[in-house]
């Protein structure tokens, strides 16, 4: 059973939380055991219960984001020891790039990450799509770990010199759920539709450029409007209207409609809603224009955006 290591921020505790929840079934299977700092009990020491975990682990897992490479103590504690044992031949480091972050020049950047291209957890459509992903890749390195890793030195570093820890059997059903403030909702659906504004200029200069006859019109009419247009020679084939509409109007979240010249908020074909699971916040579609095939429930920023752009391009797939 390999020992899994979770170097990461606080700050990204939900999503770690997230991939933990995957990574169960590896446990199951009696593959992998994991550990993170969350597992420290009161009264206990804090740099040598994480240092011990750290020196024992076969597999490191570096959930890379902003936050990560800004803590002194993931980056020049946990990250450089790690990457020294990797280098070694004593664990295998898997960096999980969790959010967009520049990481490609970090001492890491050189590994493969668990996802494709080191695509973002953030970015995928849902962020089951993305750490399915991540226990395939982890699930592949588990099982060739006797060819890859060697023993470790029985002498450790002198920082880490500590009497050994017993671990005792206990649970590894800690998750506890938390309250999204409206604060939380607002921020979140704000920068969703930021979001969707940017995805749909790129797609639509991109549209143009890859297909030669069509142009684009893609603009913010204010700060919560925008609006696009795809015309094929010159004539009108598709359009829409896109807003936000706060979180608690009768017309709430983020809304679509496929009239682009529309002057007032009364009608849309479809809204995205902002939602939880008491660990998460995602993206909800209503799926009005899909009522017998509903879309996926849980969307990130990414998946709304590309759900509402199939919307867009449709007319012109026909």
């Amino acid at each position: 059973m390999a020992k899994v290591f979770f170097s990461y921020s606080h700050a990204d505790e939900s999503l770690r939380d997230e991939l933990e929840k995957h990574l169960s079934i590896l446990k199951r299977q009696g593959l992998i055991e994991t550990w993170h700092d969350r597992r420290i009990g009161a009264g206990g020491d804090f740099s040598h219960e994480i240092s011990s975990h750290l020196e024992d682990a076969e597999i490191i897992l570096l959930l890379v984001s902003a936050d990560f490479l800004a803590s002194d103590y993931c980056y020049d504690i946990e990250m450089k020891r790690a990457m020294d044992r990797h280098e070694r031949g004593e664990a295998v480091v898997i960096p999980v790039i969790l959010r967009p972050c520049s990481w490609h020049g970090a001492p890491f950047g050189k590994i493969l990450a668990a996802t494709k291209d080191g695509r973002a957890i953030t970015k995928f459509p849902t962020l089951d799509d993305g750490f399915l992903e991540v226990t395939s890749a982890i699930e592949k390195v588990v099982r060739e770990i006797p060819m890859q890793v060697t023993p470790a030195p029985a002498t450790r570093p002198a920082a880490l010199s500590h009497p050994s820890t017993v671990d005792t059997p206990r649970t590894s059903n800690l998750r506890i759920t938390r309250k999204f403030s409206d604060h939380d909702q607002d921020v979140f659906l704000e920068e969703a539709f930021n979001f969707i504004c940017n995805y749909f200029e790129e797609s639509l200069r991109e549209l143009e450029r890859r297909n030669p006859g069509i142009q684009t019109r893609g603009a913010r009419i204010d700060l919560r409007h925008f609006s696009a247009k795809i015309y094929r020679e010159g004539r009108q084939i598709t359009g829409c209207r896109i807003w936000y509409g706060g979180r608690s109007s009768f017309s709430s979240g983020i809304l679509y409609s496929s009239n682009a010249d529309a002057t007032t908020d009364e009608s849309y074909n479809e809204s995205v809603s902002a939602e939880n699971d008491g660990y998460t916040q995602y993206l909800k579609p209503f799926g009005m224009p899909h009522l017998g095939n509903p879309p996926a429930k849980q969307l990130t920023e990414e998946g709304a955006a590309e759900y509402l752009w199939t919307l867009l391009i449709e007319p012109l797939q026909r």
